[in-house]
């Protein structure tokens, strides 16, 4: 499985998490349900954005897309993105580039110009158009060539860029250049996964040209078919408009993840159809981090070994979720069966009976399959009123301490822990009303005692 990567110049924002958190889920399942997997997913660390970025900056552009792709993957990691098995950067491949822009010229598909540009000939490659369903004489009505370029055809491309004075570039048979962004995919897919991979996916803006040109330059290369699956995820929408960086209505991981957690947000996206658009607000991802949060509540339930058995039909359950899955990956109707399961959960609980079951499904297609954490910790709150609520337990000789409210909130929680060993249920009782009227709720779990704002 190849995904394009992102092109690391800016912070990556929320459009991004929901690419790769849909991405994720693909991989978690397709593990899940047996497969052998090897995903590729790539820097794009030579590109004119990064350029510019970095000569404003005064900066060696390989140091800023660096940063950034470091960036980038802690990002991943608070979203609990699993990693791919392999992390390939443009500049770390250019002797491959080379080597498959050499091939297409030998093989009729390329041509070099006398300023060391290299172009893609289309007009070699009749089916070009197949994915994006366009006619290529079509796509030619308006196309034209650009004041410098040395096209034979305007709906040629790019694949060696002739180096420009204070560019990064390296040596290649056609002079000092960097490769086009096209042939960055096929050549990375082609010496990570072979001639064939199964699965290809991007955002939906990626369909043409990026992936129509890489279906182009691939075959013609090798011969065989390209990709077996394209899978194209829908775009995030602000305003009903893409959310990017060229147009500047973005958010950013790193902000968002100060007031939601990576739960919260993978409820956000699995609530829409990974093919279809995603529209961001506050409101909507409100609703989200509350259906996180009962399915923490659900897995963190106190469940008595002593009790009977729920009466929970969990193989029929986890036929339901396979069956949305099933469905090109219908991670909306999955995450229904889930919230399903967790009435269940619910009811059976305050019946009386153990839901120990029921909550290790919960976890398997939830936590394995759609990479949540099940945290019933959430960190956003009123501050100065949870402060007040901490400072009124002085005179119950609750002493706490520690360096911000957050590490307050964790002595006040061992404090309580304390009073219910030594049986004082009624400072216990104390606390977790002040608490909770401060708007954090105590809960109590089989792996001990969790706070959460409410």
């Amino acid at each position: 499985m190849y995904v394009c990567g992102i092109t690391p110049y800016a912070d990556a924002h929320v459009g991004h998490a929901m690419s790769y958190i849909n991405f994720d889920v693909v991989r978690r399942y397709l593990k899940y349900r047996g497969y052998k997997l090897r995903s590729i997913q790539n820097f794009t660390d030579v590109d004119d954005k990064i350029i510019n970025r970095a000569k404003r900056n005064g900066e060696d552009p390989l140091v800023l897309s660096r940063r950034y792709s470091d960036s980038f993957n802690q990002d991943m990691q608070l979203l609990n993105v699993l990693p791919s098995d392999v992390q390939p950067r443009v500049s770390e491949e250019i002797p491959e580039i080379i080597e498959m822009v050499s091939g297409l010229i030998q093989k009729g598909h390329a041509y070099p110009t006398a300023s060391g540009d290299v172009y893609f000939s289309v007009t070699s490659m009749p089916s070009y158009g197949k994915l994006s369903n366009r006619n290529l004489e079509e796509m030619k009505v308006g196309a034209r060539v650009e004041i410098g370029e040395e096209k034979i055809d305007p709906m040629d491309f790019a694949l060696w860029k002739a180096a420009k004075e204070g560019e990064i570039s390296w040596s290649s048979p056609w002079g000092r250049g960097r490769p086009g962004w096209h042939i960055e995919c096929s050549a990375m897919a082609l010496k990570y996964l072979g001639e064939e991979i199964t699965i290809h996916g991007g955002g939906h803006d990626l369909v043409f040209p990026h992936h129509e040109n890489e279906i182009a330059q691939s075959e013609g290369y090798t011969g065989q078919p390209f990709a077996r699956w394209w899978m194209h995820n829908g775009l995030l929408q602000m305003n009903n408009e893409k959310m990017s960086k060229s147009i500047g209505n973005i958010i950013i991981i790193k902000d968002i993840l100060r007031k939601y957690n990576s739960d919260d947000l993978r409820v956000f996206v699995l609530s829409s159809h990974y093919r279809k658009p995603l529209s961001y607000s506050e409101e909507i991802l409100d609703s989200a981090a509350k259906g996180a949060a009962r399915l923490a509540s659900a897995a963190n339930l106190y469940h008595n070994p002593q009790c009977l058995p729920a009466e929970i039909n969990t193989q029929e359950i986890s036929n339901k979720f396979i069956e949305a899955m099933d469905d090109d990956i219908n991670a909306p109707r999955a995450l229904a069966v889930l919230f399903d399961l967790v009435r269940e959960i619910n009811r059976e609980q305050a019946a009386g009976r153990n839901v120990k079951n029921a909550q290790d499904l919960l976890r398997e297609l939830g936590g394995n399959v759609f990479g949540l954490k099940f945290a019933i910790t959430n960190m956003y709150f009123d501050e100065a009123k949870v402060s007040m609520a901490i400072e009124s337990l002085i005179e119950y000789g609750v002493q706490v301490e520690g360096q911000n409210v957050q590490r307050l909130l964790d002595s006040v929680l061992s404090r309580r822990i304390l009073a219910k060993q030594v049986k004082d249920f009624t400072l216990a009782d104390i606390i977790r009303r002040r608490m909770l009227e401060a708007g954090i709720e105590i809960i109590d779990t089989t792996d001990g005692s969790h706070w959460r704002a409410v």
